[in-house]
């Protein structure tokens, strides 16, 4: 049996992740495609634990170097017992947000190292990297007007501004950086136009 293909979804608040991981799920199904739809952080019971930690405005303050372990830690897990054995299968696994998110929130929001945050990746994914990741892209005042809209902001939608153009611009790096790996969509262009994108991504996977 062959591997499934690994689609990521990336991009900060309010782009439209979860509407278009959505979509994609639909889309492939109908190509008779299995599918799992997964999210970081979580996807098991212990990293849904780890997530509702870290979203927490209510919790004591986490350590810049702890919110970056516990994302590792969820994300040993999510691979352990989710995205891996899924792909051995030969299921495809769409995941909102991957490890691109920790080069962007904590890399670019937090100001971490990024050897720091690679020595990680590598210890934790070895040579597992996306098959494909979707960035949606959007100016942060549109994001976060549209996040605004879902109700209460947890902690890291809670941050500044500031904060999140450091997030959308370690993210754009990371488009930068893998070319092969990373397609930019405008997540601010009606979204028949954005799924269009979308697809005309996803074919060269199906052939």
């Amino acid at each position: 049996m062959s591997r499934g293909k690994f689609i990521t979804f990336e991009g900060g608040e309010g782009v439209g992740k979860s509407t278009n991981v959505a979509f994609v799920e639909s889309y492939l199904q109908s190509k008779a495609i299995p599918v799992v739809v997964t999210r970081e952080p979580g996807g098991t019971k212990l990293a849904e634990k780890l997530r509702a930690l870290l979203l927490d405005k209510k919790s004591e303050a986490i350590t810049e170097e702890a919110e970056l372990l516990l994302m590792f830690a969820a994300r040993s897990q999510h691979l352990k017992h989710v995205i891996e054995p899924a792909l051995a299968r030969g299921d495809w696994v769409i995941c909102d947000r991957f490890t691109d998110a920790t080069y962007a929130y904590q890399g670019g929001g937090r100001n971490m190292k990024i050897s720091t945050i690679e020595g990680l990746e590598n210890l934790i994914q070895g040579n597992l990297r996306p098959d494909l990741t979707l960035l949606l892209d959007a100016p942060v005042k549109v994001g976060m007007e549209r996040a605004g809209k879902r109700g209460a902001f947890d902690r890291f939608e809670s941050e500044t501004l500031q904060f999140f153009e450091d997030v959308r611009r370690a993210y754009l790096l990371q488009a930068e950086l893998n070319p092969k790996r990373i397609t930019l969509i405008k997540a601010s262009q009606p979204l028949a136009e954005v799924q269009q994108a979308i697809i005309t991504v996803l074919s060269p996977l199906l052939r």
